[in-house]
């Protein structure tokens, strides 16, 4: 018995049909030859006509050429270049298509193609519209991966507002570029291109700046070397401002973004930007060349201390009346990390130069120690390394770090500072005991001076101590201020130049 089955294939007569046609007219064309006496030629070729879309069927026999012109035909297939083996296509973004992988087919209505070896072969389904590459498939990308992506876009828009916002502010009334970060101190350039000598004691003063209307909380010179005639300035009286004191001891800008007092204000890496913080709770990314603020964002405590971290420019820690410490991303504005101690207040953060360990200096002192005064911090894990450092009951306003030698200062209210090792278990110098100035009370600061020799500190009487860092003697003492010394700062590249300041106003430059 024979079973008869049939299938639902819209295709099938229009195949069988279309097979038929073409056995008929293929048929005919080899009677042609046949009947002439012509011998049959291998398969038919394939040749395009130049501006024609027909495609004509041809042989030759003798000399003669005749074609058979196939009417309502026509093909046409795009085949974009391959990407060879091994070559750098550069990095996959995830605004990248596939149309430079894609093969993009056209045919027209009723179209057939003729293959194979034997003779015509049936186009087995025909395409009644274009492909288009705008429906191309996209390559899956795993989702951390687009994390980083993303984030990677996000930074180079940014780079990108920044270049085009730097490139319509360049040039000044006077036709000068970037007349801030591109002028080079005649006195600074002969120093560029060596090294740094011996640190000389400055006993002259060059400059005095009192310009500010409240006590000077701290003083920086710009960390790039070519740019390190600058030298910020953060106030209580609720700005900070940049001089040029190295050839005029004028001021080059004034910052008023801050409601309250600036307490604590930092150059970026790149020294074009400078953040701050202050009473008002708020964090200001300051462009130096418009005054335009980059970043801000508000905080739930009053901030005493910012610090960026030594390898991410995008990345800083900010700490003050508050138990904890956070990290924040400028990027996306967000706190990527919180460091929680049982304390009310961070005095100062000390980054150690690979970024993976910091300190904080907090006012946490119980009746017979100083337990959490110094508190060593895992960065990437907010784990706690070491609370047991410093045991004296005194707190540390200020931390300082050796240029050369593994070990860090503190500064501390006991009228002397404190020397410690950066290596694990961080313990104190015994041997080595920087006193003689006085504190009391006052947040003063301490610094090294670059060649890693003298440790220097201001004090609550004005004066400015000398010591020296292998013996811990004092070697010199400078009457600099009327009144408390709170910070000062060595300059990196002039050997002989200091900045200090004092709790009323001024600002002094000493060589």
């Amino acid at each position: 018995m024979n079973l008869l089955v049939s299938y639902d294939d819209s295709d099938s007569e229009t195949e069988t049909e279309s097979s038929e046609i073409h056995c008929v007219s293929m048929q005919d064309v080899s009677k042609h030859y046949v009947s002439s006496g012509a011998d049959p030629k291998p398969p038919l070729k394939e040749l395009p006509v130049e501006n024609s879309g027909k495609y004509y069927l041809t042989t030759a026999q003798e000399g003669v050429t005749e074609k058979v012109k196939r009417d309502n035909w026509s093909a046409k297939a795009v085949y974009p270049g391959k990407a060879c083996a091994g070559a750098n296509l550069g990095p996959l973004r995830p605004d990248m298509s596939c149309k430079s992988f894609d093969r993009t087919f056209k045919f027209t209505p009723n179209s057939e193609s003729v293959s194979g070896t034997g003779g015509p072969t049936v186009q087995k389904r025909t395409m009644q519209k274009e492909v288009s590459s705008s429906t191309s498939i996209k390559p899956y990308i795993p989702k951390r991966l687009r994390k980083e992506l993303q984030i990677d876009l996000e930074v180079r828009q940014q780079e990108k507002e920044q270049f085009s916002l730097d490139t319509n502010t360049s040039e000044n009334d006077s036709g000068c570029s970037n007349p801030l970060t591109s002028r080079v101190s005649e006195y600074i350039r002969p120093y560029l291109e060596t090294a740094y000598t011996s640190t000389e004691i400055p006993t002259h003063l060059v400059f005095q700046l009192a310009q500010h209307k409240g006590p000077v909380n701290n003083v920086q010179w710009c960390p790039v070397q070519h740019q390190s005639h600058m030298l910020l300035s953060a106030s209580m009286d609720k700005t900070f401002k940049i001089w040029d004191a190295v050839d005029t001891g004028t001021c080059l800008k004034t910052y008023s973004c801050h409601s309250s007092a600036v307490r604590d204000a930092i150059w970026s890496l790149c020294g074009r930007n400078i953040l701050s913080g202050g009473f008002d709770s708020a964090l200001y990314l300051t462009d130096i060349e418009t005054g335009a603020l980059l970043f801000r964002s508000k905080t739930e405590f009053r901030i005493s201390t910012v610090k960026f971290h030594p390898s991410n420019p995008n990345v800083f820690l900010c700490g003050g009346f508050s138990p904890s410490v956070n990290a924040r991303d400028i990027r996306s504005n967000t706190v990527i990390r919180t460091y929680k101690a049982a304390i009310q207040q961070t005095l100062d953060i000390l980054f150690l130069p690979e970024g993976n360990v910091f300190f904080t200096s907090t006012d946490s002192v119980s009746r017979d120690s100083a337990d959490r005064t110094i508190i060593a911090w895992d960065f990437e894990t907010g784990a706690k390394i070491s609370n047991q450092i410093f045991h004296e009951r005194y707190t540390c306003p200020s931390l300082t770090l050796h240029p050369k030698e593994r070990a860090f200062a503190a500064q501390t209210n006991g009228n002397y500072m404190a020397l410690f090792s950066t290596q694990r278990p961080f313990k104190i110098n015994k041997k080595k005991r920087y006193e003689g100035h006085k504190v009391e009370g006052f947040s003063v600061g301490c610094q090294f001076s670059p060649d890693g020799t003298i440790l220097a500190t201001g004090s609550s009487e004005g004066k400015i101590y000398f010591y020296n860092y292998n013996t811990a003697r004092v070697i010199h003492t400078l009457n600099a201020h009327s009144e408390a010394c709170v910070n000062l700062s060595f300059h990196p590249v002039l050997p002989s130049l200091l900045a200090t300041c004092d709790w009323e106003g001024a600002i002094k430059i000493w060589q």
